[in-house]
């Protein structure tokens, strides 16, 4: 069992920056991924960013790449999701997932969810 726990998540300028954590908590050695998505209102959730657990192997969806980075430490089983440049149609509920079986874009190959993060880009 993981327990995933996102934080982070605000309003913010378009242009600007935010942060946002999943802390991850039970038998996270199990999990081979760690894995962002978003759902904006009205829109079906999409695949963001994934880290892989053995070497921090990384890969972005083309909306993102170049503008966020997913990140982890190990030492307190948390991923971070940092975001710049940060545009209004990044608004969205964000969640962390943890994958046990691989590290693609499907929400079916992820296993964990958390309960997400709001986050607001607007002027």
């Amino acid at each position: 069992q993981v327990q995933l726990v996102e934080s982070g998540g605000g309003l913010v300028q378009p242009g600007g920056s935010l942060r946002l954590s999943c802390a991850a908590s039970g038998r996270t050695f199990s999990s081979y991924a760690m894995g962002w998505f978003r759902q904006a209102p009205g829109k079906e959730r999409e695949f963001v960013a994934v880290i892989r657990w053995s070497d921090s192997s990384t890969y972005y969806a083309g909306s993102v790449k170049g503008r966020f980075t997913i990140s982890r430490d190990n030492a307190k089983n948390t991923v971070y999701l940092q975001m710049n440049s940060l545009k209004p149609e990044d608004t969205a509920v964000y969640y962390c997932a943890a994958g046990l079986r691989g590290w693609g874009t499907p929400m079916s190959q992820y296993d964990y969810w958390g309960q997400g993060t709001q986050v607001t880009v607007s002027s």
